[in-house]
């Protein structure tokens, strides 16, 4: 199986702007993702979805995330649960761990958190799940932060390797400066506005994409990878 595609994560919050913040997001990043509204509905599409992470709010009607969160443990084979709360309460913390959660996250969280705590829980619970994206030339090996491109591995920085991870996971699909700004740098990034042009240059020279055919720029709209 692919590190991204066909893991499952389900999402359960009372605030429905979350969850569809949170469920594009992570859909975006190539995850199959299915959302719950309250505890008791949590429960049943855990029993149908089988998600291996489960991202529980801790205040939910019906039943809250601690129980939901005891229950899954109960019934589940190694469900990675990560638990939301509004109080930076460290009772609320210690209970959640005791009753089998696998992290916490305190609101309000960036989406860059959340995916980091997602990724660094499927590592240490699915490790048959990290292998290699393939798409098209390129191969997306995120065990080793390593792209290899017609077979051959590029050199790249830390933040080339996560600009280009995002262009190719999103073939096809044109990205705006401010989307790649939010996703790649963080959404409170305070550089400068060019420093998108600056690393796309890069990624093209290290491509030997001097016609721009593998990346692409739709003049005022953003950046497109194509599969060639």
């Amino acid at each position: 199986m692919n590190p991204i595609y066909g893991v499952k994560i389900m999402l359960a919050d009372d605030e429905p702007h979350i969850l569809q913040f949170l469920e594009l997001g992570l859909i975006n990043e190539g995850y199959e993702v299915r959302t719950a509204e309250n505890g008791s509905d949590a429960l049943d599409l855990a029993r149908e979805f089988r998600p291996h992470v489960a991202v529980l709010d801790v205040m939910m009607p019906e039943m809250n995330g601690f129980e939901v969160c005891q229950s899954l443990k109960e019934t589940e084979d190694n469900i990675a649960v990560i638990m939301l709360t509004a109080k930076d309460d460290v009772d609320d913390r210690v209970k959640g761990l005791k009753l089998g959660a696998d992290d916490y996250i305190v609101k309000p969280f960036s989406f860059n958190e959340l995916l980091a705590r997602i990724e660094a829980r499927l590592r240490n619970q699915f490790p048959d799940l990290l292998g290699e994206v393939v798409h098209g030339p390129f191969q997306v090996d995120d065990r080793r932060k390593e792209i290899r491109y017609q077979s051959q591995v590029l050199e790249l920085s830390p933040t080339e390797y996560e600009l280009l991870k995002f262009l190719v996971l999103n073939h096809g699909i044109v990205l705006s400066k401010s989307r790649i700004l939010d996703r790649v740098w963080g959404y409170d990034f305070g550089g400068e506005d060019n420093i998108v042009e600056v690393y796309i240059r890069s990624l093209r020279e290290k491509l030997k994409d001097k016609e721009h055919r593998v990346i692409r720029t739709l003049r005022g709209v953003g950046y497109r990878v194509d599969l060639l």
